[in-house]
């Protein structure tokens, strides 16, 4: 029978949980060990190691191979969205560029409705907020 190894350590479930769908659509069982324990209580992180995310000691290189593939792809597609046709606004992010943003209206509004014009921007490409 086949031993299970830490594969990664993580400090939050979230990220924990997102590797191992990663890992599930790749074909990959894997298992998460600690997340109930830091999430009653986080100060024993550092004591048990953080959330493990372990995975069958034959699937190791594969697991990593998922993984590195996934970021990979993730960088290409917001390479992709970097910028967009027929751009809402006519100027980009003072950060990266980008003519991917929106307007954020969530400080000017009531339950949904914008009662003020809201000068403050979000860059869909890299989240910077600022001001124009």
């Amino acid at each position: 029978m086949s031993e299970l190894v830490k594969f990664k350590f993580y400090e939050t479930a979230l990220q924990a949980n997102r590797d191992k769908q990663i890992l599930a659509e790749s074909g990959i069982n894997s298992f998460i060990a600690n997340e109930q324990l830091i999430q009653t209580d986080w100060l024993l992180s550092q004591a048990v190691g953080g959330i493990q995310l372990q995975v069958f000691e034959e699937d190791l290189e594969k697991a990593n191979q998922a993984l590195q593939d996934y970021k990979e792809n993730e960088e290409f597609s917001l390479e992709v969205e970097h910028t967009i046709e027929n751009p809402e606004f006519d100027f980009v992010c003072p950060k990266c560029g980008s003519n991917h943003i929106y307007r954020d209206d969530s400080a000017t509004s009531f339950f949904g409705i914008s009662i003020l014009t809201s000068h403050k921007f979000v860059c869909y490409y890299c989240g910077n907020e600022f001001t124009h």
